[in-house]
């Protein structure tokens, strides 16, 4: 399988994921937005990932690549490919099929559980999680389940926090690609988004907890992705 990423930033990469390819044997290749990497065809790849940022989804006019961004990953959608979407990526797949995207509530920054909705999450990729499984947060925004997407996960903070659109895109609010080193680099570079409130992780909690954590977390991504990378192949669209 050949699989395209988009990278917003230099310290949120694929982490696990990149693992998963190569002990898969797919082939990866990325565009670096961040700098102005040109986007690919879209007969280039078979699965796109849309990875994470501090950047918000609504940001068109700070960010001069994110509306040819949107429009990209907007026609992959319509050409039924696999789309997957991390935090800001999972964000920019609401925004770009007609759902807002808007601050949260709370901001959502370390190790907190997240539930499956049972109904939406049944026949998906994401059902290879656990009921109720603690996964790595950080966000501040969040967004509407887009029309005829499927709710798939809530947490207490935040209560969209997964979506899939028919068999092929799936919309995470949270990761479980994160590895040691980019928890690290999150602390280093957003430090920023650390505030005293009840659903942000003191780094020092953080770091206690992750090398407990991070093992099962990336083992549940490994079980979503075999799963997800066997959904139904896609055919050409009509009329092309």
């Amino acid at each position: 399988m050949k699989i395209h990423t988009l990278q917003h930033v230099p310290f949120e990469g694929l982490g696990q994921i990149q693992t998963w390819a190569d002990s898969q044997k797919h082939t990866v290749n990325a565009t670096r937005l961040f700098q102005d990497d040109k986007l690919p065809a879209l007969d280039a790849f078979d699965l796109l990932i849309i990875m994470g940022g501090p950047m918000g989804a609504n940001d068109d006019s700070r960010f001069p690549w994110m509306k040819r961004e949107k429009l990209f990953i907007e026609e992959a959608i319509r050409r039924e490919k696999r789309v997957l979407g991390v935090c800001l990526g999972a964000q920019l797949i609401a925004s770009v099929l007609g759902a807002k995207v808007y601050p949260n509530r709370e901001k959502e920054i370390g190790w907190f559980p997240i539930e499956l909705d049972p109904p939406g999450v049944r026949g998906t990729a994401l059902s290879k999680l656990d009921q109720r499984s603690v996964v790595f947060h950080w966000h501040g925004d969040t967004f509407d389940i887009p029309k005829n997407a499927a709710h798939l996960a809530r947490s207490r903070a935040c209560e969209n926090q997964a979506f899939a659109l028919g068999p092929h895109v799936i919309a995470l609010q949270f990761h479980l690609e994160v590895t040691l080193p980019q928890i690290e680099k999150l602390v280093m570079n957003c430090a920023g988004d650390l505030s005293d409130s009840d659903y942000v992780m003191d780094p020092r909690e953080m770091a206690d907890l992750s090398p407990r954590l991070v093992p099962p977390l990336n083992a549940m991504l490994r079980r979503f992705l075999d799963a997800f990378a066997q959904t139904e192949a896609v055919s050409p669209v009509r009329g092309e």
